[in-house]
């Protein structure tokens, strides 16, 4: 059996009493509350629009609905936490009137908005700094006993693509920032973490791709993993096409992720992503490719 810091859970509890199961592959699809993500098709527009692709992601199969309000794609401008707040919570107010049963995530590395998105209804606290961000963050999600998703990332979003020389072993280096932030967390009080490898983050599409053929090995740390792969520059850049144009490649490597061990897909593509995890189970019904 792998060491871990953690024994693997298989159910992540809200403070709010909802559930998310993940002893088989899940899908989080995606809203952006942003006017520049690098998808231009995964942008909300009004309220009506929001309402629309969140029904129409949880019609799809979706369990895990991603709010974001801040761009995090490569060379994004940064905004206030008083312009991300104003348009996040009441996105995610709206969302949790419509939908009460949805578990929902809020994708935000500031601890404050993570609390006041909590306090507002949100299910899931997605990181993409990992706490290196915000000081803050780790004890916040601990106090407030909330689901966490720990990505890697170096940098900010406007400096990461400078950021990929990790001098020899990339996996090596994920390995070893989620062993003392999983040491960090734990110490804090944080018991419920999802590992997220973030995948194009201060790392090249051949990085990206090394990561994903050797994602089994963060099954080491016994935590869950959530890929993020949807329409990225390692997905569209080998082929010579846009991320508009992405969706096949993406399929294929969500299959290629749940093999690894995956067991959240953040995708702008519901239906699509649906498919590969039940096609997944059909091929390894226990789900562990």
């Amino acid at each position: 059996m792998p060491h871990s810091l953690f024994p693997a859970p298989t159910t992540l509890h809200s403070p709010h009493g909802r559930l998310l199961d993940l002893r088989t592959p899940q899908v989080m699809g995606i809203l952006n509350l942003t006017p520049d993500s690098f998808f231009a098709g995964s942008r909300v527009a009004s309220e009506k629009d929001l309402l629309t692709r969140a029904e129409h992601m949880l019609l799809a199969g979706a369990t895990v609905l991603d709010l974001g309000a801040y761009s995090t794609r490569p060379g994004a401008h940064d905004i206030s936490p008083a312009e991300e707040e104003s348009r996040l919570l009441p996105a995610l107010a709206l969302v949790r009137r419509e939908f009460p049963q949805a578990f929902l995530s809020v994708d935000t590395f500031r601890a404050p908005i993570a609390g006041a998105a909590v306090a507002a209804g949100a299910d899931l606290v997605n990181d993409v700094g990992g706490g290196t961000l915000d000081a803050e963050m780790f004890a916040t999600v601990a106090r407030l006993r909330v689901p966490y998703v720990l990505m890697h990332l170096r940098g900010t979003p406007q400096t990461m693509t400078t950021l990929t020389d990790y001098g020899g072993d990339v996996v090596l280096a994920l390995l070893r920032y989620f062993r003392d932030s999983l040491t960090a967390l734990r110490q804090a009080g944080a018991t419920q973490v999802v590992l997220d490898p973030g995948f194009g983050f201060a790392k090249t599409a051949a990085q990206s791709h090394e990561l994903l053929r050797r994602l089994p090995e963060l099954a080491l740390l016994g935590r869950p993993v959530l890929a993020g792969i949807s329409r990225k520059r390692l997905v569209y850049q080998p082929l010579g096409l846009s991320a508009e144009q992405a969706l096949n490649g993406t399929t294929a490597l969500h299959m290629l992720a749940l093999q690894g061990g995956a067991r959240l897909l953040r995708v702008h593509d519901v239906a699509e992503a649906q498919q590969v995890v039940r096609l997944f189970l059909n091929i390894f019904p226990r789900g562990n490719g």
